[in-house]
């Protein structure tokens, strides 16, 4: 009588894998609000809460805090339980083989033969490829690849944020956590596309010593279309400093908008239009940037972080007194790069942690690891049992070289749990296997195999076959978002007219990842000699041997000083085209041979220059005979 029952919510969404644990999604598929208060804020969108909770619970267990979570629901008994460190591990192990063990920025066209006579495309290309990697090491890429691809791999997303710096003269590259991530994707939009608007936002604690209530910071890149020339000012209070428009007297007398410098208007559109150095035509956009700060006690009513109302907003000011209020980039893209942890489903913007579906076999680790630990306390220290022996304990003692003394008929018992304890670590194994196979990393690519017992190199290359797919598909993730990221390095740099960049055309470059395998180098070398020439070119070769792990720091260098010893092949040159020309190039050497070959002046001859009306060979003759007599 009167029981309503209730159905819990079932809901499959990207993060619906979490769903077996009460913390996380309740009766209606909401995260706990005690454990995940930031994902309960007000300002946060709903669609977001669960990605937010999801990336906090991804962390607790990355750092072996699972247990803190876990002791909301179950007690403060769940803090009693084991975490060594295996979802740690299998990060850092996912991690360093989507990375490989190098990785370099490559430019197609750029890799040719070192003759000195490169084509003008080649040489552009190759131009670029030395100021990327130039860029790269100033501005620490590996490192910043580091930080942003572990959070990819333990969280399912990574995000990178580009600016120019006028005072280092280059792009800054910085990671952010992707759970201040938040891009507005409309109803009608594709996730899958750039988003026109992405918000960077997270809450600021109170701060009583400086006397700071507790805030929200926002900031926001927008692509809209190109307005009228600003500049910085304040509002009609006179209390918080603002972007104002620029205004101007016309010819009329009256006060007109001010166009920024280079923009034009459209005269079929009536739009304001702009040429980028990197586009062919005039373009109609351009991206703001806008950093905004507001007090949370003065934020009433329904909103998000997209809503935050501008009006009760304190906008940020730039080291050059530019105020970031909707401040004009100069550039028609967004700045802000997504790299998702895995190939996105169709529609869907979010990636997926490389723990989600071995999560469940981790949680039974650590119970089998508590287990252990508990059954090894008994086994270290075992259970005595007296029989026939008084009622005081005090008496008996278990240590080396104690002597119990033992009633009539009395007997001493011994209970042995080590059995116990060596099928809990049995089982232990059995999940660790469990939980490598799942994540498809077999036992050589976590370092656990002993290489005494892999009968040959092929079954080892059989058993990577799963590991070759996931790394396959993790780097398909990739492949496009680190193309993009270079282009809008060199787009950034364009805009902020470094000198060295000037008249460089923006090229397509690839982030190449080096191998993650163990390598057979003497087997591609002996592809490379036997196959050079014959059925691959030099330029393959090396590249082939640079993916080999082979130390070649610069590809066009390795191949002049190859060319520069290959006398046979030089010499065969020169039968065939008589060109001494072209083999001075093909050795890198100056070979300029007199025009004309001098006339040999063999003992004994004179030269018939001086006397045109002798013969030579009547006086060799002549000579000869009165030599003989």
């Amino acid at each position: 009588m009167g029981i309503v029952a209730t159905t819990r919510a079932l809901i499959i969404d990207g993060w619906s894998w979490l769903n077996y644990k009460p913390v996380f999604s309740d009766q209606q598929g909401m995260p706990n609000r005690r454990v995940f208060t930031e994902a309960k804020a007000m300002w946060v969108p709903d669609a977001d809460q669960r990605r937010l909770a999801a990336y906090k619970l991804l962390a607790a267990y990355d750092n072996n805090q699972a247990a803190e979570i876990a002791a909301v629901m179950d007690g403060p008994g769940a803090r009693e339980r084991r975490e060594f460190g295996d979802p740690s591990m299998f990060i850092d192990a996912l991690l360093a083989h989507v990375l490989g063990r190098e990785q370099h920025i490559t430019v197609p066209g750029a890799e040719h033969e070192g003759d000195g006579k490169a084509s003008p495309e080649a040489a552009a290309a190759e131009r670029v490829q030395d100021l990327l990697r130039d860029w790269a090491e100033d501005e620490l890429l590996p490192m910043r690849m580091q930080q942003a691809e572990r959070k990819a791999v333990s969280l399912g997303d990574g995000v990178y944020r580009l600016a120019w710096d006028p005072a280092k003269k280059r792009v800054t590259l910085r990671v952010t956590d992707p759970g201040f991530y938040f891009p507005i994707i409309g109803e009608d939009d594709d996730a899958g596309e750039y988003p026109d608007r992405v918000h960077f936002a997270w809450e600021l604690p109170e701060d009583p010593r400086r006397g700071l209530k507790p805030r929200i910071r926002r900031i926001t890149f927008e692509l809209a279309p190109i307005g009228p020339a600003t500049a910085t000012g304040v509002d009609e209070t006179g209390s918080r400093a603002v972007r104002a428009p620029l205004t101007a007297e016309g010819p009329d007398g009256e006060l007109a908008p001010v166009l920024g410098r280079g923009d034009v208007i459209d005269p079929d559109t009536g739009g304001i239009t702009r040429q980028y150095a990197w586009n062919d035509g005039p373009s109609g956009i351009t991206c703001y940037l806008t950093d905004a700060t507001w007090l949370i006690g003065d934020l009433k009513g329904d909103i998000d972080v997209d809503t935050l109302p501008l009006a009760a907003a304190k906008f940020a000011t730039r080291g050059d007194g530019e105020v970031l209020d909707r401040l004009d980039l100069l550039i028609d893209f967004i700045p802000v790069l997504h790299v998702p942890n895995t190939v996105p489903p169709a529609e869907e913007h979010w990636g997926q942690s490389s723990l989600a579906k071995v999560l469940q076999v981790f949680d039974e680790l650590q119970g089998s690891d508590t287990d252990a630990a508990r059954a090894s306390a008994t086994t270290g220290l075992p259970m005595v049992g007296i029989a026939g022996a008084g009622s005081d304990r005090s008496e008996y003692t278990v240590g080396p070289g104690a002597v119990l003394k033992l009633g009539q008929d009395g007997k001493l018992f011994t209970v042995d749990t080590s059995p116990a304890l060596r099928e809990l670590r049995e089982h232990r194994h059995d999940l660790g296997d469990r939980a490598a196979t799942v994540a498809r990393l077999p036992a050589v690519a976590l370092g656990t195999l002993d290489p005494s017992k892999v009968p040959s190199g092929f079954a080892m290359q059989v058993s990577l076959g799963p590991l070759d797919s996931l790394i396959g598909s993790m780097r398909l993730a990739r492949d496009h978002k680190y193309a993009l990221l270079l282009k809008m390095v060199q787009r950034l740099h364009l805009a902020g007219q470094h000198p060295d960049w000037a008249g460089v055309q923006v090229l397509p470059a690839k982030m190449v990842f080096g191998p993650y395998t163990p390598t057979d180098k003497a087997a591609v070398l002996e592809q490379v000699t036997s196959g050079v020439d014959k059925v691959i070119s030099l330029e393959t070769a090396v590249q082939m041997l640079i993916e080999a792990g082979f130390p070649i720091d610069d590809a066009n260098a390795e191949i002049e000083r190859i060319q520069s010893r290959q006398f046979e092949k030089a010499r065969a040159l020169a039968d065939a085209t008589g060109d001494t020309g072209a083999v001075g190039d093909f050795l890198g050497v100056d070979l300029h041979p007199d025009p004309t070959p001098p006339a040999p002046n063999l003992p004994g001859l004179t030269d018939p220059a001086q006397n045109p009306g002798q013969d030579p060979g009547a006086e060799g003759q002549q000579g000869s005979g009165g030599n003989g007599s």
